[in-house]
C-alpha cells in the first residue's frame, strides 16, 4: 500500500525530469543568437568578419558580427527565401532576393573592396563597403558548390584581424 502511495510522486518527478532535459535541448540549440560572441562556430571565409549559423525546425539563422564582435546583420533563410531579422547596427543595408536594403543616395559601393564573408551550400554572403563608411551586406542563393571551409581553430578566429 506504501508503494502505491509514492507511485504517482515518482511518476510526476520522471515527466519533470524528461521535460527539463528536453527544453534544455531546444535552448542549446539557439543559444547565443544576437549576442556578440556566442557559443556557435565562427564559419566566416574573411578574417574582418565573424559569421555564426544556427539551425532551428528546418530554419538557417545566420549572424555577422564585426572583427569586434558587434552585431551587424543577422538573417534567415529556409528554401531559397530570406527574412532580415531587426537586430544589428546595419539590419537596414542588407539585402536578400526579397528584400532591397536602404543606402544613402550620396554613398557609392566600394566594389573593388566587396568580399565574400560566407559561402555555404545554400547562401553566400557579400561585404561591400560604402564611399560614406557604412557596409551593405547581400545574402543570396549560392551561385557555385564551392565552400569555404570554416574556422576550427579558436585562436586563430577569435584573433582575426582588420
Amino acid at each position: 500500500m506504501a508503494m502505491i502511495k509514492f507511485l504517482p510522486r515518482r511518476a510526476l518527478f520522471a515527466g519533470l525530469v524528461v521535460m527539463g532535459l528536453s527544453a534544455s535541448a531546444a535552448a542549446a540549440t539557439s543559444t547565443g543568437l544576437g549576442q556578440a560572441w556566442p557559443n556557435a562556430q565562427d564559419v566566416s571565409a574573411s578574417t574582418h568578419w565573424h559569421v555564426y549559423t544556427f539551425a532551428n525546425n528546418g530554419v538557417q539563422y545566420f549572424q555577422v558580427n564585426d572583427f569586434y564582435g558587434n552585431l551587424r546583420v543577422a538573417f534567415a533563410s529556409v528554401n531559397g527565401q530570406f527574412l532580415v531579422l531587426p537586430m544589428g547596427r546595419d539590419a537596414q543595408r542588407l539585402s536578400t532576393p526579397q528584400q532591397t536594403a536602404s543606402t544613402s543616395s550620396t554613398a557609392v559601393p566600394l566594389t573593388s573592396y566587396a568580399e565574400t564573408i560566407y559561402q555555404g551550400s545554400d547562401v553566400q554572403v557579400l561585404a561591400t563597403p560604402m564611399s560614406d563608411g557604412t557596409t551593405t551586406f547581400t545574402a543570396a542563393p549560392a551561385t557555385s558548390s564551392a565552400t569555404v571551409a570554416p574556422c576550427n581553430d579558436p585562436v586563430e578566429c577569435s584573433s582575426h584581424s582588420p
